[in-house]
Parts: C-alpha cells; sequence; structure tokens
C-alpha cells in the first residue's frame, strides 16, 4: 500500500522468511559457524537457541544451502510427536521404504540400515528439528540413543536442535545430562545491537527498491531499538505500521511520534514506555540517586545477559592478543621471516606471480594482483580462504613473519622458508596481533580508488546475475552479508577476493584438513 509512496518496488518489512531480506549481524555469522562447524564435528548433537523472532529459521534456511551435497537431510519443524510419530517423519524425510511393523524397533532397525548404507556410499545423515523446545524428554532420549550407532571415527547421525531458550533449561535436567554431553557446539542467538538495527532497516529498505531519501529520522531508529529490543520480527512489525503510519498521514519521514503511535498499534500501549534517559533523569529529579544506580546496574546486567554466550569451540575464534606464557606460547618454527618482503615474495611462489627483488607487492601489482594487509578476526580469515602472512610478536617490538596455509577447528599451520609448523590456536592467538596480509587478483578496469569503473561494474553484475535495470548495491550488500563481510555496498578488496572465488577462480586456498 505505502511503497510507491516511499519510492520502493516492494514493502520491506514482511514477516515472511524472504532470502532476498536476509540480513547477517555479526551474531548470526557466529551462530552459522557453529552449525556448519558441529556439521564437521563428528556427529552428536548441535544446539541453537534464540527468543522468538530472533532469525533462527531464517538462519537454518541459510545453513541448509550450505550443507554439502553428499548429505542426506531430514528437517522436522513440527516435533510435537510421539517417538514413534517422530521416527516415522524421519523415515519419510530420508525417503525410506515402509518397516515392517510399525513399533519404534522396526523403526529403528530401518534407519539404522539406511545410515550404514549411507557410511558405505560416502554419504553423511544430518537430522534437523526447529521449535526442539517442543520435544518431550522420552523423545530426545530417542535421539539420543539414534547417535548411539557410530564408527571409529565419527556418530553416522549429526542432529541441529533449534529451539527458544527453554530448550537449554530442558538439556539441564539431570535425566538428560548424558543428551546434554554429546553437545558440540552450542549457540544462544542475541538480539540485534542500535547500531545493526538501524543497518537491518536500511538493508530491508535497499533490496525492496528504496529510490528516495531513507525515511527514518534518527530519533525513531533508536526508538525502535527500544521498543523492538533488537528482535528482528518485532522491527519488522514495527517498522511496517509506521510507515504505513506516515503514509496514512501524508508525512514523507517517520519520527518518535509515529513509531510510538505504530507500537501502540502493534504491541499495546504497554510497548510504549519513557526513554531510558527521561526515566531516569526523573529519578534523579526526585533525588533517588541510590535508585538511579541500582537502575543502572540493573540495566547493565540485562545488556549483558542478552550478549551471545559461545560454550563449544567452534570456528568463529577471534585471534586476539593474549598475554605469552609458558603454556601457551608455541615454539616457534626453525625460521621466521624477519622481513616482511620475503614473505611476501614466498607468498607470491603460491599464486605462481613474480614477485622480483625490490618492493614484491609494486612488483607483483603489474601482474594485476594486489597485496591486500588488514587486521582482521579469524573468523573472517576462514571465510576469506586465503593463504597469508600473519605478524607474530608484534608487541615485542621485533616483528616475524610467517604464512598462515591451514586452518583447522583448533590449529594453525605456520610455514617460513618453507619449514612448517602446527599450532593450537590459543598460541598462535598469543603470539599474533591480528594482521593479517594476503593476495587477491583485480577485476578487469579496476582503479584502486573512487567508483569502480563501468568495466569493473559489469563484471561483478555478470558474477551476481544481477539484472541489468535492478539496483547494483542492494545486491552487492547481500552478497558482503552472505560471505561475512560489511555489508557497506561498496566493493573493496575483500569483496573482490569473494566475487573472484564465487567465479570459479583458480586461487591458493587454506588447506583445512587434520
Amino acid at each position: 500500500m505505502y511503497a510507491s509512496y516511499f519510492g520502493l518496488k516492494h514493502e520491506p518489512f514482511s514477516i515472511a522468511p524472504d532470502p532476498h531480506f536476509l540480513f547477517m549481524s555479526e551474531r548470526h555469522r557466529e551462530a552459522l559457524a557453529h552449525l556448519l562447524y558441529g556439521l564437521g564435528g563428528g556427529g552428536g548433537f548441535v544446539l541453537l537457541t534464540g527468543e522468538i523472532g530472533t532469525g533462527k529459521t531464517t538462519l537454518c534456511r541459510l545453513f541448509l544451502e550450505q550443507i554439502p551435497a553428499n548429505c542426506n537431510v531430514a528437517y522436522i519443524f513440527n516435533p510435537k510427536l510421539t517417538v514413534t510419530e517422530l521416527l516415522q517423519s524421519i523415515g519419510e524425510e530420508f525417503h525410506l521404504p515402509a518397516p515392517q511393523g510399525d513399533t519404534v524397533k522396526a523403526h529403528v532397525d530401518r534407519l539404522n540400515g539406511f545410515l550404514l548404507q549411507s557410511h558405505a556410499a560416502g554419504r553423511n545423515n544430518v537430522l534437523i528439528i526447529d521449535e526442539a523446545q517442543n520435544l518431550e524428554p522420552d523423545v530426545l532420549e530417542q535421539l539420543r540413543l539414534l547417535t548411539n550407532l557410530e564408527t571409529r571415527e565419527r556418530k553416522l547421525l549429526q542432529i541441529v536442535l533449534i529451539g527458544q531458550p527453554e530448550l537449554r533449561d530442558m538439556l539441564a535436567q539431570p535425566q538428560l545430562e548424558q543428551l546434554a554431553q554429546r553437545v558440540i557446539a552450542r549457540y544462544h542467538l542475541g538480539a540485534l545491537t542500535p547500531a545493526e538495527t538501524e543497518q537491518y532497516i536500511r538493508h530491508r529498505m535497499d533490496v525492496a527498491g528504496l529510490e528516495r531519501p531513507f525515511p527514518f529520522e534518527p530519533r525513531a531508529l533508536k526508538r525502535i531499538h527500544e521498543i523492538s529490543r533488537g528482535v528482528p520480527r518485532r522491527i519488522n512489525l514495527l517498522c511496517d505500521r509506521a510507515l504505513l503510519g506516515a503514509y496514512a498521514t501524508s508525512r514523507a519521514t517517520v519520527d518518535r511520534k509515529v513509531v510510538d503511535q505504530a507500537a501502540q498499534e502493534v504491541f499495546g500501549k504497554a510497548s510504549v514506555q519513557p526513554p531510558v534517559r527521561q526515566r531516569t533523569a526523573l529519578v534523579l529529579g526526585l533525588g533517588l540517586a541510590a535508585g538511579a544506580g541500582l537502575y543502572a546496574a540493573a540495566t547493565r546486567v540485562a545488556q549483558d545477559d542478552d550478549a551471545p554466550r559461545v560454550v563449544a569451540k567452534a570456528p568463529a575464534v577471534r585471534a586476539a592478543p593474549a598475554p605469552t606464557t609458558k603454556a601457551s606460547a608455541p615454539a616457534a618454527p626453525p625460521r621466521l621471516h624477519k622481513d616482511v618482503q620475503e614473505a611476501w615474495r614466498e607468498l607470491a611462489a603460491l599464486w605462481k606471480a613474480p614477485a622480483g627483488e625490490g618492493d614484491a607487492c609494486a612488483e607483483l601489482a603489474k601482474s594485476q594482483v594486489q597485496c591486500f594487509t588488514k587486521t582482521l578476526p579469524l573468523a573472517l580469515v576462514r571465510e576469506l580462504d586465503r593463504p597469508g602472512i600473519v605478524t607474530l610478536d608484534a608487541q615485542q617490538g621485533t616483528p616475524s613473519y610467517a604464512l598462515l596455509t591451514r586452518l583447522t577447528r583448533d590449529s594453525a599451520t605456520l610455514r617460513a622458508g618453507g619449514t612448517e609448523q602446527t599450532v593450537t590456536l590459543d598460541a598462535l592467538a598469543a603470539r599474533w596481533n591480528g594482521e593479517f596480509a594476503t593476495l587477491w587478483k583485480s577485476p578487469p578496469g579496476y582503479a584502486p580508488r573512487g567508483e569502480p569503473g563501468v568495466q569493473t561494474t559489469e563484471w561483478m553484475r555478470r558474477l551476481l546475475a544481477a539484472a541489468p535495470d535492478a539496483p547494483f548495491k542492494p545486491q552487492l550488500r547481500s552478497f558482503q552479508l552472505a560471505h561475512g563481510l560489511p555489508a557497506d555496498g561498496q566493493p573493496g578488496p575483500m569483496t573482490y577476493m569473494q566475487l573472484n572465488r564465487a567465479g570459479g577462480a583458480d586461487e591458493p586456498r587454506l588447506a583445512t584438513g587434520p
């Protein structure tokens, strides 16, 4: 109704999980990393929890898109079933023939036979259960028993449980301790921050084809976060009604008053509270300084409680500097590069690109191979999936350099002068300052400064499969989000790296084996 009024091609705030509107916050990327980590973790249970509307189901759909082709997938979205009904549903999802009888044993025998045959054929099996907080204890116990079938290396069934926060409480009960011990990765998906809430709203407006000035005023955006508490579904409901209200009153923008009115209509009057700053000022004005202090402390506790919790090790380990100790510091490889130019030349050899004897980056640029250096978390290094140079011991004033050539879920392999050593991620973090340097191939017509030229833009459109008349930046932003990059809609080296990879470029990759 209001789409054309605000210069939109589509209404941007439907609560349906449309993949075109997918927004990946830092929390969503970490949650996806946990799911993918669990997929390769040797079987058992993976747990994803979050409040209603935080994007668990949308995240699950993205996870399904990234499951390898050699995986059989069973997806159960209505788990209010008996043990027999659940086993029957799993069999139907795996397209198994009807069992000889309708007993629990018959269903389990049929499933076990299928798992063994799949393993022999080199295939894995994943069972995903959404709304898992609705599972009965006896059904959860049966799921645990299904994971008993295993080889020497791994269990034959990977089970992903997705549910609301009470699922965590269920698994903490003594009678489910055995199942809880089989959870190899778990993540609680928190709400969006104020900055992420604004990014989320702008992203959806862009994807909907916004061609006019952004209609939400800064105070309105802040108020939307306060009322929605950063929950995407609540943001959608509130923004949709606010745009409708602005349209109905012929307003060009959405201000705080429109947001408050929309909140009353969608969530009821109780949802519209005075801003925190006003309430605190009121308390101080009454002279209740002690009460204000208690209120502020309670607010901090509530905010901390909403933060995502990482309980198991996962690929999203952030390699932040840590104090060096005798227990954690790795033994240095026999030879580290003391001159970064030596490291660049060793990296260039992996690319089969000439680096010369002087400034390696200047020489490489003649072959359209560019140098890139940035401080990055290890999760993004994994996402870029290419060998690079790590700077070690910089905090001690005498930096050394080595090539990062392999990453597993708990170790890294460093190379210098042709010699390699594998260290734990904790040991790497003790000496690495987060600086990562790598190489990338520049696109046709590449200009290092300013907006990309016509030739570069056409190259990006081709790789994004973007229609000539479609808005380009929203599609580029969606690509960036899907690949764990800052979603600013501006192409930079990391975006070009991922576009090259998406286009099938023959480039060196990080080894990921054991």
